[in-house]
């Protein structure tokens, strides 16, 4: 299993240079049956990543540019009168495909984000009384531009928490950059992602990563890593308990990338940052100190003893 999942993340590290780490994570969730939001700005290769990831998959692709305008029948669908039979016929909105790209959600309102967040919760979309299953596997990589966000709508704490992960790209380093400008000297590097997996083969993997053990050790770890975020004089509202669970599922898929059916208690320490930051709302005091979220859960990380299996 780990040179499979390795096949993948190497074909998809064939156009996106320098960031193995960022592969990696978005690989874990989709194995974790979660969502990506990415928050960063434009051009550093988000829309690159997700086509690289549906290409070497071998998944349905689709992408969906958010706007002020955008309206929810954009994104779940709407039904229209057939004439002939006088029945009404359902018309596929951007959700039915198995990886979605959803590019600057925080720029439409807040009624299609709800429902984009709804599917992604409910798995399934529900148009005048009737329900349409979406596809399986079925991953949302959602992108926010914290620049220029003036008159956007930023995703409250309750639709943060729908997503798995939370992530930066970040520029590429110095000799990063120098292949990104050979590698498209001539071509575009995505013609060159072979299809290394199918969607037989992701849900055979997500069922694995499903069915990793956990002992009681870590999952009292996860409780007090939680629960230590909730008591924390600089936190507001702490990690929810789907927070502890998406916590949970990601150590699972980073024992599977290392080729492990068991997860240790570094497995969690080595995801913590990436479920929990974005799940917490700080304190005013917090925000007068200018604390980070990411760094609260790196301190937290360090104040809870690891335990010895």
């Amino acid at each position: 299993m780990k040179h499979e999942t390795e096949t993948i993340m190497n074909e998809v590290g064939k156009v996106i240079i320098g960031k193995d780490d960022v592969i990696e994570k978005v690989f874990m969730a989709i194995l974790s049956k979660g969502h990506v939001l990415i928050e960063d700005v434009p051009g550093v290769g988000k829309t690159t990543l997700a086509i690289a990831f549906s290409r070497a998959l071998g998944l349905d692709y689709k992408r969906v540019q958010f706007t002020s305008d955008s309206v929810p029948s954009d994104i779940i669908g709407f039904s229209v009168l057939q004439k002939d039979a006088g029945d009404l016929v359902y018309k596929p909105g951007a959700v039915m495909t198995n990886l979605l790209l959803a590019d600057e959600i925080n720029r439409t309102s807040s009624k299609t984000q709800s429902a984009l967040l709804e599917v992604m919760e409910e798995g399934n979309v529900t148009v005048d009384g009737v329900t349409h299953a979406i596809p399986e596997p079925f991953i949302v990589l959602a992108t926010q531009n914290p620049v220029g966000s003036a008159g956007t709508q930023m995703l409250p704490a309750s639709q943060m928490d729908r997503f798995m992960i939370c992530l930066k790209m970040g520029y590429p380093d110095h000799d990063s950059q120098i292949n990104i400008l050979k590698d498209r000297h001539t071509e575009n590097p995505l013609n060159a992602v072979a299809e290394v997996a199918n969607r037989d083969k992701i849900l055979a993997l997500q069922q694995a990563a499903a069915a990793v053990h956990v002992s009681d050790i870590v999952y009292d770890y996860i409780t007090r890593l939680a629960e230590e975020t909730r008591a924390h004089e600089m936190v507001a509202l702490g990690i929810s308990p789907r927070g502890a669970l998406a916590l949970c599922l990601m150590a699972k898929s980073y024992a599977v990338v290392r080729g492990r059916d068991f997860v240790v208690p570094e497995d969690v320490r080595a995801v913590c940052a990436d479920v929990c930051a974005h799940r917490l709302v700080l304190s005013p005091k917090a925000r007068m100190s200018e604390r980070d979220s990411a760094g609260i859960i790196r301190e937290i990380v360090d104040r809870i003893e690891l335990p010895v299996m």
